[in-house]
């Protein structure tokens, strides 16, 4: 592992936590030419230095099982990226199964590029999935976003991506019908990421269908030395639905950029506290997380720092590593996960019913998880990537 002038930032909240993990949220594919890119960008020529070695150290192609990241997150937007960076390889990837199999439709051919990339990607971690005896190294695959509400189509798929690697995780959405895929994929002893999920009711549905799936694979004697649950928040996708302002304002009520950040942190902390509690054996995985907010004219990240000392998952995006590695240097961590959000921010915030709701074990009821906001526009996102994957595949073969 090359030397580093001094840890970085990711290493710093790890400090605080050893069982803490930083992820990679994006494919693994494109991590040596992002990598590049960002290094090339930066000017100055000892931080420049200093960046290309953390770089290294998060992760290293050469000898990946040393590497700092523990895992990777990917969803369909993030493998419409992939194909971006190699462009040409992926269009004769396309023809040449096009070529093989004539009669394949465009869904069909997606699939295909879709599984592809997926199992590349596992295989560059699998080295730490097999170094540390199943216990990181895993890669999120998520289910069609499409078919969210169809349990005998996610099921399908589910099977299709957990027999291309051992490594692969099934990234399944916090719909009704996906907390039925996460009990059986759990029975059977498949590891399991929930994503599509933004509150409480979700998480505590999530951990009940993986203490059912375990309780039937228990009984059952099946194996479970290769699973894992991972519970996603998706915080900033919370509150960033219009749902939120609309209704403070409507009740008169200003909200902040602080404020805002309490509303994703305090979903956060109980969903912990709860997990906890119950000595479940699902991990919370925080997602979409923001460099903000700005306090005295500089510029924190919350999402780190108050959650730090949390035995949980904090996957990262390129978009959101490479400021931290370039201005997070002034960021310092102290067990903070324990510590409530302000009795006035809450005070607020629980006048809001999209908050209220959210924050409440009983807030929503499972039928109602598929209309929910933040829900169905992410999975809109989703989609319109596959429709983006798709026509990369047209754009191929015509």
């Amino acid at each position: 592992m090359p030397e580093v002038k001094d840890v970085s930032i990711f290493e710093k909240l790890q400090q605080v936590n050893p069982e803490a993990e930083i992820w990679w949220d994006s494919s693994p594919l494109i991590y040596q030419a992002w990598a590049k890119e960002f290094i090339d960008s930066v000017k100055d020529g000892e931080k420049k230095e200093n960046i290309e070695k953390r770089l290294l150290h998060l992760y290293n192609p050469e000898k990946p099982e040393d590497s700092f990241f523990r895992g990777v997150t990917t969803n369909p937007p993030l493998s419409l990226t992939v194909l971006s960076y190699r462009k040409d390889y992926w269009q004769s990837f396309v023809k040449r199964v096009h070529r093989i199999c004539p009669g394949k439709k465009d869904g069909d051919l997606f699939w295909q590029l879709y599984k592809e990339i997926i199992c590349k990607g596992a295989e560059l971690f699998l080295p730490v999935f097999k170094k540390s005896g199943y216990q990181y190294g895993y890669i999120s695959a998520q289910l069609d976003p499409r078919d969210r509400e169809d349990f005998d189509l996610m099921l399908k798929q589910a099977e299709e991506l957990a027999s291309l690697s051992p490594n692969v995780m099934i990234k399944v959405p916090g719909t009704k019908e996906g907390y039925e895929v996460i009990k059986e994929l759990t029975s059977r002893g498949v590891p399991t990421n929930n994503t599509l999920a933004f509150m409480i009711p979700q998480f505590v549905a999530c951990a009940g269908a993986v203490k059912e799936g375990l309780q039937i694979a228990n009984q059952n004697g099946v194996d479970i030395s290769t699973w894992r649950s991972v519970i996603t928040f998706m915080s900033s996708r919370f509150t960033a639905s219009d749902d939120l302002e609309k209704e403070a304002k409507q009740k008169g009520i200003q909200l902040s950029e602080e404020d805002i950040r309490w509303a994703e942190l305090a979903i956060m902390k109980k969903a912990y506290r709860i997990l906890k509690e119950q000595n479940h054996p699902s991990k919370m995985l925080l997602c979409s997380m923001r460099i903000s907010p700005i306090i005295n004219g500089e510029k924190r990240c919350w999402h780190l720092e108050k959650l730090a000392g949390a035995d949980i998952v904090y996957t990262c995006p390129p978009k959101f590593i490479a400021p931290l590695l370039l201005e997070g240097d002034h960021i310092e961590f102290s067990n903070q996960i324990d510590e409530p959000a302000p009795e006035d921010v809450m005070g607020k915030l629980l006048k809001i019913d999209y908050f209220a709701k959210g924050y409440d074990e009983e807030g929503y009821k499972p039928e109602e998880f598929n209309f929910h906001p933040a829900l169905l526009n992410t999975a809109k996102e989703f989609s319109g990537a596959v429709k983006g994957m798709i026509d990369f595949i047209k754009e191929s073969i015509s």
